[in-house]
Formats: C-alpha cells, structure tokens, sequence
C-alpha cells in the first residue's frame, strides 16, 4: 500500500453564478503530493483546464488522513471527514489505549458516508469507533496517477 501525503489547496479566481455575475471565490481541493512545491504544480496542472481567466492557488497545508475511500456514483459528490478511533489494549498493564486518525469518504450525504466508511473498513482487523463524521468544504481530491509511460526508478 503506497503512503500518501495530501495537501490541501486553495483556489482563488472569478467564478460565473448561475445569474451571469462574476464573484471571487476561494475554493479547497486536496492533492496527493510528495511536497508543498509539487502539490502546488499538481493542482495548477488539475486546475488550468478547467479554470478560464487568471486563479492563484491562495493556501497549501497539510491535511492528515490516512485512508481515502473515493465513490464512483454519481450522487456521491461530497467529501465527508470522518474520524476513527481504533481500540488497543496495552499487553503490559491490560488499559485500553485509543488512537485517532482521520479518514476522507467520498458520499452523497451523512447516513451515505457511515455506509461506506463501515464498508470500507470491513478489511480491519483493528476494533474502531466513529468519532465524529463532518462534511468538508472540499471540491474535489486528486490522487496521484503514475502515468503510463513512467518507468519505477531502480
């Protein structure tokens, strides 16, 4: 399983509404990246055709999910935060130890997003509570892609 770094970005340009006036608005995006510099080539790359006129990419930060569960369904258009908290006991003193990570599920609304988190931890060993499930402001995420003509390193 290959670690990700995502970072998230923010947009900022002239957007059309729906009533033909033009506002600025900012908008997040998340990019899988190996560094702030790439991340920051990456979402201009995934932005510029889609973007017409001028954008700056206003704010790069770290995001901390460990796990990315994506949907391919059309009414999932939503990125909800959800965050674990996976059970251990300490074999030494026998005291439960809980430690949290954070999770991006791709779903169409709350109740969508606890279905496909449960679905998507089925795998795991590990004993684990949902925390807490939010939506994010997020637009879109790009995963990184090898392309098909890249060749690993050796």
């Amino acid at each position: 399983m290959a670690m990700h770094t995502w970072f998230e970005c923010k947009i900022r340009y002239e957007k059309t509404m729906e009533n033909g006036m033009n506002k600025k608005v900012t908008e997040p995006y998340l990019v899988d990246a190996l560094s702030f510099t790439e991340a920051e080539a990456r979402i201009i790359e995934e932005m510029t055709p889609f973007i017409t006129g001028e954008f700056t990419v206003s704010d790069i930060k770290r995001a901390n999910y460990s796990e990315l569960f994506p949907s391919d369904e059309e009414a999932a258009d939503r990125w909800f935060k959800c965050k674990l908290l996976f059970i251990t006991i300490d074999e030494k003193s026998g005291v439960e130890k809980k430690t949290s990570t954070l999770v991006l599920v791709q779903a169409a609304d709350l109740r969508d997003a606890i279905k496909k988190l449960d679905e998507g931890m089925k795998g795991t060993m590990a004993d684990y509570q949902i925390a807490s499930v939010a939506e994010t402001a997020l637009m879109d995420v790009y995963p990184y892609r090898a392309e098909p003509d890249d060749k690993p390193e050796v």
